[in-house]
């Protein structure tokens, strides 16, 4: 039977649908979403998501600098995180097939890397050790320490995750076909990220428009063919092997030199020189106070996040504070397709899709 048949005999039932509310707060959503499900039996006919749940790039535009070494440091921390990203997302798939042990396993390398962003800047989830023309401090020798042993013997852990999934049969008969979608469809609705490069689209952000130097390290797009559940796990697999690989060469030829750019107006001085020296307190107030203009201007900057495109526009009108800021969340826009990748299969698979696509409640402010 041809899908769009299919598709047509759904919406033509005959008798009573059933509504299942699937969310705000239901057990097997990673998050806060709604999805209003129209029910035939077990399989769904058209699914309504209800966003809007959570409320809540100046280098470009100042023409700042940054040196090498605080660029190759960027790429470790982005890395990292793509990596703690990645881990998470397909590691609670298995869970939403049966598979709990797999999530205990990388729940626990997760940790090692949450270890590493703790002796970086001192916390673990709210991270920040970036700033306007580098970073904050430099890598400490426990953090070099706790760098060097993570990539010793994570990636043994990691295959051996990897080995519980990827030919097990009951996850593949879970998982391939669910929640499809193909190359064009993921373009119409701007997809980027693994779930466009599952799709079969091998574009990246580090490769088409390069920053904070990945023109300089060597690593392959890893793409799909089907744009399903599957395919989409595959992906993230791959590309954390492929961010092992980054942080390998990042690592192995880090720069020497500063960690930060000379630029007083915009970086905050040592907090010993704000207590010592007059020009320092001036220059702190300044920038903490917001007594810094940013020339007058228009940018659009994107980075590749862990969910794809996360791009910042941005529109000065030389005052202090933006004119216009907008940002470009991934799963925003993504989560639109939802409903036309769960429209006829069971309800088990729209679960499992709605891991798959890796969608982060708070990026869906309405």
């Amino acid at each position: 039977m041809q899908v769009q048949s299919y598709f047509s005999q759904l919406d033509s039932i005959d008798g009573e649908l059933a509504t299942l509310n699937l969310g705000p707060t239901h057990p097997a959503t990673h998050g806060i979403f709604q999805n209003v499900l129209k029910m035939n039996g077990e399989r769904i006919v058209s699914a309504e998501p209800t966003i809007g749940y959570i409320h809540r790039a100046f280098e470009k535009l100042a023409r700042i600098e940054v040196p090498k070494r605080a660029q190759y440091m960027r790429v470790i921390v982005m890395e990292l995180a793509r990596i703690a990203d990645h881990l998470i997302c397909n590691s609670v798939i298995g869970v939403d097939t049966g598979a709990l042990t797999g999530f205990t396993y990388m729940f626990q390398e997760r940790e090692r890397i949450y270890e590493m962003y703790e002796e970086l800047c001192g916390t673990r989830l709210t991270t920040n050790v970036g700033r306007i023309g580098g970073l904050e401090r430099d890598f400490s020798p426990t953090f070099h320490k706790k760098l060097k042993t993570f990539l010793k013997t994570f990636p043994p852990k990691f295959e051996e995750f990897n080995n519980l999934l990827e030919r097990n049969r009951i996850f593949m008969d879970r998982t391939i076909g669910a929640g499809p979608i193909g190359a064009e469809r993921a373009m119409s609705y701007g997809f980027t990220g693994p779930n466009l490069r599952a799709a079969g689209i091998d574009y990246d952000v580090r490769v088409m428009q390069p920053y904070s130097s990945y023109e300089d390290f060597d690593f392959i797009i890893p793409v799909g063919t089907q744009g399903d559940t599957y395919d989409r796990f595959m992906v993230r697999q791959e590309e954390i092997r492929q961010s092992l690989r980054i942080i390998n060469q990042a690592y192995d030829n880090l720069p020497p030199g500063d960690y930060h750019a000379d630029v007083p107006d915009y970086y905050l001085p040592p907090k010993d020189d704000v207590y010592t020296k007059m020009e320092a307190l001036i220059y702190h107030f300044k920038i903490v106070m917001g007594e810094v203009p940013v020339p007058k201007g228009e940018v659009y900057h994107a980075v590749e996040g862990g969910n794809g495109e996360l791009g910042f526009y941005l529109i000065s009108d030389g005052g202090r504070q933006p004119y216009r800021l907008h940002f470009r969340r991934p799963c925003f826009i993504y989560y639109q397709a939802y409903p036309e990748m769960v429209k006829g299969s069971m309800l088990s698979d729209a679960i499992l899709t709605m891991s798959s696509m890796n969608v982060i409640a708070g990026e869906l402010d309405a």
